[in-house]
């Protein structure tokens, strides 16, 4: 019997309305435009409305994903929303995100693994579809990070954005298309280096992003970039092999560095940093529909993806879309 291998369908994004500047955040907080692109990249984020949740994102990008498929919500038995983010402690943002959508079969929940979320989430979904578990999943990554920033803190407030990505991810026997490896990593030994101060447990509340950046900027490149190498090897397959890396959006420098450790083409290397921030679990599905609505990442290409994030968690997926 031929390999079932878990082959990305569609991709949908959605980002709040509401554009944030540089220059804007100049006007609240100790830090200016220059200042911000010089060490990050970044020129704006979109920042969730009042009214706007985690799950009427992840819900927005869920049906662009079905529609640009072409599968109907009939189809679904699964969904992944990876978030640090939820609407509450429970229930799962993925369960509102079923509802919403009007399914009533199949099994949804959530993943956190902070910014490589949604990695961690492909690499459940492929087991799951390799296992014969699931046959057609959503796999979604969304955020509204402003709720958890301190909008006084110029070291983290000007870093993040809100928004949603989503793969519509289906099992098909046979063919070249589909997941071709996984790799996932954690350490908890520097969890104060990039953490929240709250939490339903300790405080019973909510509280605020902290981050030391030099130390993760060090971390991040080398591990990301021994993620990259470890799943390619899977895969067996090298760096070189790539048409594309589609990296977590958290800092330029960080994905310049990853990119000239690897010996990686700037060319190959997906950026949308400069426009949505870091959008934490969202942000590679939000790179990888970008470059696909432009046209650059086409079918048969063989595409990295990769992320690292507070805990440390860090991983990447080696998809053939």
């Amino acid at each position: 019997m031929s390999e079932i291998k878990a082959v990305v369908k569609g991709v949908g994004h959605c980002l709040p309305k509401r554009v944030v500047t540089n220059a804007e955040l100049a006007k609240t907080v100790d830090t200016s435009d220059e200042w911000i692109v010089e060490r990050t990249g970044i020129r704006q984020r979109h920042i969730a409305g009042d009214n706007e949740f985690t799950s009427d994102l992840g819900t927005e990008a869920a049906r662009e994903a079905l529609k640009n498929a072409g599968i109907s919500t009939d189809d679904v038995d699964l969904i992944v929303v990876a978030t640090t983010t939820p609407d509450f402690t429970f229930p799962s943002t993925a369960t509102m995100i079923q509802e919403n959508l009007g399914i009533r079969h199949g099994a949804a929940f959530d993943i956190q693994a902070v910014c490589s979320g949604f990695i961690y989430a492909m690499k459940v979904v492929n087991s799951m579809i390799k296992t014969g578990a699931a046959k057609t999943a959503i796999v979604i990554g969304a955020e509204t990070f402003s709720r958890i920033l301190d909008w006084e803190d110029r070291t983290t407030c000007v870093l993040f954005g809100d928004g949603a990505g989503a793969f519509v991810v289906q099992a098909e026997e046979g063919g070249n298309n589909g997941v071709l490896a996984t790799f996932i990593r954690s350490d908890g030994r520097y969890k104060d280096l990039l953490h929240v101060d709250g939490g339903p447990s300790r405080t019973q509340t909510v509280g605020h992003v902290h981050m030391i950046g030099n130390q993760v900027f060090r971390h991040a490149v080398k591990d990301i970039a021994q993620a990259m190498e470890s799943c390619a090897e899977r895969a067996g397959l090298r760096i070189a092999d790539l048409d594309w890396f589609v990296p977590h959006q958290a800092n330029q420098r960080i994905l310049d560095g990853v990119a000239k450790r690897l010996g990686i083409n700037a060319d190959q290397v997906i950026s949308t940093v400069a426009k949505h921030a870091n959008t934490s679990a969202a942000s590679v599905p939000l790179a990888m529909y970008a470059a696909i609505q432009d046209g650059r990442i086409k079918r048969d290409d063989l595409v990295m993806l990769e992320a690292f994030g507070g805990g440390f968690t860090w991983g990447a997926t080696l998809l053939r879309y």
